[in-house]
């Protein structure tokens, strides 16, 4: 079995005439956590709508577990999952009536009794007949995500999974993600916060001016900025500083 699960090559995609997607290349291996890291409006949910069929691309070959986004569609949707930047849920049911509708619909047998298993392991069974409309923003992300691990995907796609989170729902969601991936499922997530994307990833791709303009560990890409400063003790860049450095190394070429 290859161990890439993401293959992404000459990724190209325009709206009218605005060229978003420029040719994207890029890979992602089985049970890694992959930001795709970039500035607003930088193609980051563009690239995963395309990857998780929601959206065709102009030109480029995308195999998502081996199979052809755009010739198999059908297969790659079987193999995946998506969270958007908004919760996918429906406020008038409740956790637990969430969790059975996605399971019934993705043919997920036993549904009560893997609802049942989910809400105990994302700390939501307390809160599992409670109406979604009233759950807080950390919980809603939660049953968000475990509503995307039904049919147990072998990728999952994290569209800016904190934005407008608090710092405590944040380290959540945070310690759900890298819990999924301890048990070998494959995450891609966009962000726009350094912070998170320097926390969980185990390689990060900067996304700018329509390509991948550097991929790397946190390690490799520190190795791209200036030495390390020594003061009193010896100062190693952030992940804030390295991303502002290589943008504005690529702008002046």
């Amino acid at each position: 079995m290859s161990q890439i699960a993401i293959s992404v090559k000459g990724l190209k995609k325009a709206f009218r005439d605005k060229e978003v997607l420029k040719g994207v290349d890029f890979e992602v291996r089985r049970g890694e956590i992959f930001a795709l890291l970039g500035s607003n409006g930088a193609g980051k949910t563009t690239t995963v709508n395309i990857l998780s069929t929601l959206m065709k691309p102009d030109s480029g070959e995308i195999s998502i577990c081996g199979f052809d986004v755009k010739l198999q569609p059908d297969h790659v949707r079987q193999n995946i999952s998506l969270t958007g930047q908004f919760s996918a849920l429906d406020g008038m049911l409740t956790g637990r009536e969430n969790l059975m509708m996605i399971a019934k619909l993705r043919g997920v047998s036993s549904p009560a009794q893997v609802a049942d298993q989910l809400l105990e392991r994302f700390g939501l069974r307390d809160a599992a007949n409670r109406r979604a409309d009233k759950y807080s923003g950390g919980m809603k992300r939660r049953l968000d995500i475990a509503m995307s691990l039904l049919g147990n995907p072998a990728v999952i796609f994290l569209d800016e999974p904190s934005t407008g989170l608090d710092p405590e729902a944040r380290t959540e969601i945070w310690n759900t993600i890298k819990e999924l991936a301890g048990r070998g499922t494959t995450i891609l997530l966009t962000t726009q916060y350094l912070e998170e994307a320097e926390h969980l990833a185990d390689r990060v791709a900067i996304l700018h001016g329509g390509r991948i303009i550097t991929t790397g560990t946190l390690a490799e890409l520190k190795q791209m900025f200036p030495p390390a400063k020594v003061e009193y003790v010896e100062k190693q860049p952030t992940l804030e500083e390295i991303f502002l450095a290589i943008i504005s190394k690529k702008g002046e070429i």
